[in-house]
């Protein structure tokens, strides 16, 4: 018999509504998992009595005939996301004992369908890294790294910010788990643990509750271990929200009806852009077997150009950070959070500052408040400004020729915790391919289509136009059923 925790999403509703097992027993199945796979670092608070409470509640939901969509379905929630009662870091000391009084929109919405918290995982501080080694917690640990005892030379990660999301669905400790993308934080963890992410369009999920970092990029999304999963979580997570005035009031589809439709037709671009410089030749020949298998599936594929995509590196590290520092402004010792007494008020905001953020938090609030200082403003922050306009122009004109458009995710496999914390340029680096979505407030999805020679697995990403997830999860569903990943990390709760 199958494991209740390698059940998908949709299984295990199956399973549910058949009475094959119960909410109870699904959630006790992921809090031995959650207590199995403690050393991963995946959670920095476990939530167990709340999962059992509200398992409870959703049997009662299931037997009285009103279950929700997600109703029973054991999650993990980013820490990012204010949960009323719970408390909420942003894996940041700053916040070490922030309880919010207040739920967030999207947790919410989740709730509201009768999923289960298991508890909040771990994330880059304030969502601000690639790895999820700047978290002010020990960082996660991606479950690819192998069996325990682990090798301290063979511990990676988990990618980032959401790297504790990653590694509790990778780990089959969650079913699924919420996740924010400021510049790829949703893709790129799923892409070096082999799950699939994805980061919907701009203005699709509400951004109200969840702890902002750069407030015209973040997105929130849906992390699982198959699309359909993805699917499920996202058209729950989705839908406006009068609170958030970024939030679009549009329609929010069935995505599971998306799935399974034929590509015959669909026409999916391949930007000459992204093969880059030194690009990691294995990353290179799976994007173009991962072509093959689309082309193979009926869908026509055409080479197509985004002249502006060597800007958006630099142009996201120009932006992200000038927002970053407009509102981590708000953390100065007085309101909430920490605070360090000074010999004066200015001594206490330096103080609490210094000691609450860390060092990577810190780096990108001197860069966004360089940028927009007196003098530097029309130099940096609005000529990037206007070169993201282009980067989003790019990709109008790149929609005439094509309805997707495939990419690397990451440029390459999991690397070690620690590699290149010292090296900033080389951890900005793992963003290349997905930061231009960000820019241009477009939908991305990251599934994993193969294993590289080191054994670790690689994801690609497909890209839609603005509020068409409905075509991204079927050109996302064929490439899925094409490459058959069915490869688990060695060590799985």
């Amino acid at each position: 018999m199958t494991k209740l925790t390698d059940l998908t999403i949709l299984e295990a509703l199956e399973g549910l509504n058949a009475k094959t097992f119960s909410a109870v027993d699904l959630t006790d199945a992921h809090i031995s998992a959650m207590e199995k796979g403690k050393n991963l670092n995946a959670f920095i608070t476990e939530t167990p009595d709340i999962a059992r409470k509200q398992a409870k509640e959703s049997d009662a939901r299931r037997a009285a005939g009103n279950a929700g969509a997600l109703d029973g379905i054991p999650l993990a929630i980013k820490d990012l996301f204010c949960t009323k009662g719970v408390r909420t870091t942003a894996a940041s000391r700053m916040l070490d004992t922030f309880v919010p009084t207040y739920e967030s929109t999207v947790t919410q919405k989740l709730f509201g369908a009768g999923s289960v918290m298991l508890g909040k995982v771990n994330l880059d501080e304030f969502a601000m890294g690639s790895s999820g080694t700047t978290s002010y917690y020990p960082a996660a640990i991606n479950p690819w790294s192998g069996p325990e005892p682990w090798n301290a030379a063979r511990k990676l990660v988990p990618g980032g910010s959401s790297s504790g999301s990653s590694t509790s669905v990778a780990a089959h400790i969650a079913m699924g788990a919420t996740g924010t993308d400021t510049g790829g934080s949703i893709r790129q963890p799923a892409s070096v643990t082999g799950i699939v992410g994805i980061k919907p369009t701009y203005g699709r999920c509400s951004r109200w509750g969840i702890i902002a970092f750069a407030s015209s990029l973040d997105q929130a999304g849906s992390m699982a271990r198959t699309v359909g999963d993805a699917a499920v979580m996202l058209r729950t997570m989705a839908g406006y929200d009068e609170k958030d005035s970024t939030s679009v009031n549009t329609p929010v589809p069935d995505y599971l009806a998306s799935l399974g439709k034929s590509v015959k037709g669909l026409k999916v671009g391949l930007p000459k852009e992204y093969r880059i410089d030194g690009m990691n030749p294995e990353v290179d020949a799976l994007w173009q077997k991962s072509a093959a298998m689309l082309r193979d599936a009926g869908a026509e594929v055409v080479e197509i150009s985004l002249p502006h995509t060597k800007y958006a590196l630099p142009v996201y590290y120009i932006i992200a950070p000038a927002e970053a520092s407009s509102n981590l402004a708000r953390y100065d010792g007085v309101r909430f959070g920490l605070r360090i007494p000074g010999k004066d008020l200015n001594d206490m905001y330096a103080s609490t500052r210094f000691a609450g953020f860390g060092k990577e938090v810190r780096r990108r609030i001197l860069i966004g408040t360089y940028v927009l200082s007196a003098g530097y403003y029309d130099a940096y922050y609005r000529k990037a400004q206007r070169v993201r306009r282009l980067i989003r122009n790019d990709f109008l004109e790149a929609f005439k020729k094509c309805d997707v458009i495939l990419t690397p995710a990451s440029p390459g496999t999991a690397f070690g915790i620690g590699e290149k914390t010292d090296d900033p340029l080389a951890m900005y680096l793992e963003d290349v391919f997905t930061v231009t979505l960000n820019l241009a407030g477009l939908p991305g999805i990251c599934l994993p289509v193969g294993l590289a020679q080191n054994g670790l697995p690689m994801g690609m990403q497909l890209i839609g136009r603005a509020f068409d997830e409905e075509t991204l999860f079927t050109a996302a569903s064929a490439l899925e059923k094409a490459a058959a990943f069915t490869h688990k990390p060695p060590f799985t709760a």
